[in-house]
């Protein structure tokens, strides 16, 4: 009776998720248009800041991912 009290317990207790990281909730600004430019370089800052922004979504997927190998998935 206690080992299944302790068992129901800690399943309404739930699972206390660690923290998301700040970077992952960080936008990515678009690359300034500075008049004069040529709009090559403009282009090409912004294909930099899509990358960022694509690589901060990856970490995300991993970090989700990790979640769900420890803690199991709910769906």
């Amino acid at each position: 009776m206690n080992r299944a009290a302790t068992t129901k317990g800690a399943a309404q207790a739930g699972v206390l998720l660690p923290a998301l990281p700040d970077d992952l909730r960080r936008q990515e600004p678009h690359a300034p248009i500075v008049e004069g430019q040529p709009l090559i370089s403009i282009l090409a800052r912004e294909r930099q800041a899509l990358d960022r922004a694509n690589a901060r979504q990856q970490r995300t997927v991993l970090f989700y991912d990790d979640l769900t190998k420890k803690y199991g998935n709910n769906r």
